[in-house]
């Protein structure tokens, strides 16, 4: 599997083959999730003030907040899968 960035706002990117979720930022467990990411130094944040919409989960235990519908983010994962499988 080769290294696929994926855009995840503002020109921003994460390879997807590190991605282990992809989750919504409304509930009150993820809000409790960014702040101890926050605290442990392992926050990221690419919305350029912008309201948080999703939180990615890394393999390397970072959090990652985005301004764009999980949705989207989960959508473009998903198509770069399918591109690496249809050229393999």
């Amino acid at each position: 599997m080769s290294d696929t960035p994926i855009n995840i706002g503002f020109g921003n990117m994460v390879m997807a083959e590190r991605v282990i979720s992809i989750v919504s930022s409304d509930s009150a467990p993820t809000k409790r999730l960014i702040q101890e990411a926050r605290e442990r130094k392992m926050l990221i944040d690419v919305t350029n003030g912008r309201k948080t919409r999703s939180i990615i989960l890394s393999d390397s235990d970072h959090v990652l907040l985005s301004a764009i519908q999980p949705e989207t983010v989960a959508q473009r994962v998903s198509n770069q899968q399918d591109q690496e499988e249809s050229t393999s």
